[in-house]
């Protein structure tokens, strides 16, 4: 797989295969599809940011099979592709080569490559797709309607410039006419580079070439970022309209981001501009609201996500409602049943069934029991300034509003903290805790404070 370029029409510091769509790098989209096809090894060869490259591909793909190879000069495809041989050392079947800005590339695809490689019978089978405007592309050449060459539009007489049927610069090739043909290779031609193309012309002369048509759309490269928005908005629709067939209702396809390999069960309802991201798995009969943000989150069967909430790295179990306007950071773990309203923040917090925070709290580092109702403008005080701290409420504790927990500290089963209650020392199962100052009334004081005011303007 090619990831050598720099992409200079990108207009940016970083590698071309690096920039993102739908938060992963262009080049792991290429790279999963090989996976999918089970190749035994792939080989990304690298050239400009190197060592980049390297590790956001190993941080994606951690188990595969990957061995880098680097293309110290850019002098051409023929060269980036030998660069790999010392990788595939030892391998002789089939050699699949594929390019790393190509995100729209389907494993049918590649497998009807493979299928086109074996009934042809020759050493290289390719993909070809039909353009009505080919200009900047390689013509495929066929004489008796055999493929017997490609020929780059640089290098193109005006008769093969008519040619509407286009190389997309993907083959199937055995691996021992591979490494023989690339020592052969000389760079003669327009742009003085070692051209991969030209392994067509010599396979042609072996033995039939298998072809295999796409859809422009699929083969289409990245060359700027107005192309790489383009790419995503096809990959969104594709990802979004599986989802839908598959039984998930989404209110607005268009404004929908789901990124590729999210699950989602059936009967969920995605309302518009919702995002899900990063390994996210959504269980059945879930509403997600408008504005959603979902990262790398668990949702069980039948919970309600209202408007505009965000959850990173969160656990949410069976029939929870969440929101509007929640935050679940990570190590948030709910059972079912739980109830998190408006601006309701948590993070690193365990709470059990049937447990309700509904209006502006803050639960961070707490461990909270079944069934406990948490008031408004509750905050745990996990933080010294130094170190984090727990917070724990047993089964059917009630926080008043207004209460802050000093962590370290417990309340027991059955405890109750009064509103406005500052918790420093740990409150026994069934007691009561109350720490602010007793009401003090004093009748007739606004009318005297009123009459003192005119004493003093008349003075």
């Amino acid at each position: 797989m090619l990831c050598a370029g720099k992409g200079t029409r990108m207009k940016s510091e970083k590698a071309k295969v690096l920039h993102p769509i739908l938060g992963r790098p262009l080049c792991a989209y290429p790279l999963k599809r090989a996976l999918e096809l089970g190749a035994t090894h792939v080989v990304p060869v690298v050239g400009h940011q190197a060592s980049e490259v390297e590790k956001s591909i190993r941080s994606h793909f951690p188990d595969a099979p990957l061995r880098f190879a680097l293309q110290k000069e850019q002098k051409g495809t023929a060269d980036a592709v030998k660069a790999a041989q010392d990788a595939l050392k030892g391998h002789d079947g089939r050699v699949l080569i594929l390019y790393g800005d190509v995100p729209l590339l389907r494993k049918e695809t590649l497998q009807a490559l493979l299928a086109a490689h074996d009934a042809a019978g020759g050493a290289l089978a390719l993909v070809s797709t039909t353009l009505e405007d080919p200009t900047g592309y390689g013509r495929v050449i066929r004489e008796g309607g055999k493929v017997a060459r490609i020929v780059e539009h640089k290098d193109c007489t005006p008769e093969q410039r008519a040619v509407k049927e286009c190389n997309a610069g993907i083959y199937s090739v055995d691996a021992a006419f591979l490494w023989k043909a690339l020592a052969e290779i000389k760079p003669v031609n327009a742009q003085g580079e070692y051209y991969l193309t030209d392994l067509v012309e010599m396979a042609a002369k072996l033995g039939p070439v298998g072809a295999v048509d796409a859809d422009a759309t699929e083969t289409a490269g990245v060359n700027d970022k107005v192309e790489l928005a383009a790419r995503a908005r096809v990959l969104q629709q594709r990802i979004n309209e599986a989802h839908m067939r598959a039984g998930v209702s989404i209110q607005d396809p268009a404004t929908a981001y789901i990124e590729e390999g999210i699950t989602i069960g059936t009967d969920t309802e995605i309302g518009p501009s919702v995002s899900l991201m990063a390994g996210t798995v959504i269980g059945k009969g879930v509403i997600i609201g408008q504005g959603s943000v979902l990262t790398a989150s668990v949702v069980a069967d039948g919970t309600h996500i209202k408007p505009y909430s965000v959850l990173e790295e969160a656990r949410v179990g069976e029939r929870c409602i969440i929101g509007p306007f929640s935050r679940l950071r990570p190590a948030t773990e709910l059972a079912e049943e739980v109830h998190l309203g408006n601006f309701v923040e948590t993070k690193k917090a365990r709470i059990g069934k049937g447990s309700k925070a509904n209006h502006l709290t803050y639960l961070g580092d707490a461990n909270i029991g079944a069934g406990c109702n948490i008031g408004a403008g509750t905050i745990t005080c996990n933080y010294d300034g130094v170190n984090k701290h727990l917070t724990e409420l047993g089964d059917g504790v009630f926080i008043g509003s207004d209460s802050q927990l000093v962590a370290p500290v417990k309340v027991g089963d059955g405890g109750y903290v009064g509103a406005g209650t500052t918790v420093t020392k740990n409150v026994p199962p069934g007691s009561l805790a109350v720490s602010r100052a007793p009401q003090v009334v004093k009748e007739g004081w606004v009318a005297a404070k009123k009459a003192r005011q005119v004493k003093v303007k008349a003075g």
